[in-house]
């Protein structure tokens, strides 16, 4: 189910979603030069570019004079590790959100790697568990498919960064999910 009740239709694919407020994920589609005053409109400052190094012709940063960008380099493959771009990634939306912007996350078609980082973002962030963070992610964007190497590479990255968080700040998931005052649907982290 899509936010407000809206029903997700095929379209949508092509266009970019508020996952978390100020965290868009989306297409390439959706950071094309067409889409310039969209992307404004929404307040997009910050925009996370995900691509394999082949892919760099054609899915590349459109607006560098008008939008900080963040080229990451990903091979959408089972072998291709994401965790380091997942720490890059929420340094990157951090520094965003900080700043009073909004951060638009892109892929080629914003369903696998793209979908992996906002998915580590998320569930560092607020400190869900992967299957919260995904069911999160797929109100907004229903036809996220993170590879199986990637969704394993979460799934063992969950108790790592929970210790983190505990260690850091010596609270709960719950409490953690709370005190980053954000409207999302903290009540089960399982």
């Amino acid at each position: 189910m899509v936010s407000n009740n809206e029903e997700w239709t095929y379209t949508m694919r092509r266009k970019m979603q508020e996952i978390v407020p100020g965290v868009y994920l989306g297409p390439y589609s959706s950071a094309m030069r067409t889409m310039f005053q969209v992307l404004k409109e929404h307040g997009i400052t910050h925009i996370i570019c995900v691509r394999e190094k082949i892919e760099a012709h054609f899915i590349r940063p459109n607006f560098p004079n008008d939008f900080r960008y963040l080229v990451l380099d990903i091979a959408d493959n089972l072998t291709q590790s994401i965790i380091p771009y997942i720490i890059m990634a929420k340094d990157f939306i951090e520094e965003s959100l900080l700043s009073g912007g909004k951060t638009l996350v892109h892929g080629n078609a914003g369903i696998s790697r793209s979908a992996a980082l906002v998915l580590g973002y998320i569930m560092q962030k607020y400190g869900l568990s992967l299957r919260r963070a995904f069911q999160v992610v797929q109100q907004k964007r229903f036809c996220i498919n993170p590879n199986e190497g990637f969704m394993a590479q979460l799934s063992e990255f969950e108790p790592i960064y929970k210790a983190q968080l505990i260690n850091q700040h010596g609270q709960t998931s719950a409490e953690i999910c709370h005190r980053n005052k954000r409207p999302l649907d903290c009540v089960d982290d399982r």
